[in-house]
């Protein structure tokens, strides 16, 4: 039993800067992969950043050098700073997680606007 809570959106002008953070219970959380995913209407969603168990980090083109994925284990939680942020920001962010007998698990997600 896996859950997943996301918050932290809101409503932000372009520029501006945002902190996620998404806590994570049910799970040793400190061996497992912790994934950003957002869904803008009318689009698929799509992955924006990786941070593996060891700290690696990973990130997909349209927020490289702009957002920043870190984790902190002993919180069970992982954080998705995000700046400069773009009106093509404006999403649904869910976090993510795969236990190592494949199933898949999402937080409810949390709404990030970016508007003037």
């Amino acid at each position: 039993q896996v859950q997943l809570v996301e918050s932290g959106g809101g409503l932000v002008q372009p520029g501006g800067s945002l902190r996620l953070s998404c806590a994570a219970s049910g799970t040793t959380f400190s061996r497992y992969n912790m994934n950003w995913y957002r869904q803008g209407p009318g689009k698929q969603r799509e992955l924006v950043a990786i941070i593996r168990r060891g700290g690696e980090t990973n990130y997909t083109d349209p927020v490289k050098g702009r957002f920043t994925i870190s984790r902190d284990n002993a919180k069970n939680t992982v954080y998705l700073q995000m700046n400069s942020l773009k009106p093509e920001d404006t999403a649904v962010y869910y976090c993510n997680t795969r236990l190592g007998n494949g199933q898949t698990y999402w937080g409810q997600g949390t709404q990030v606007t970016v508007s003037s």
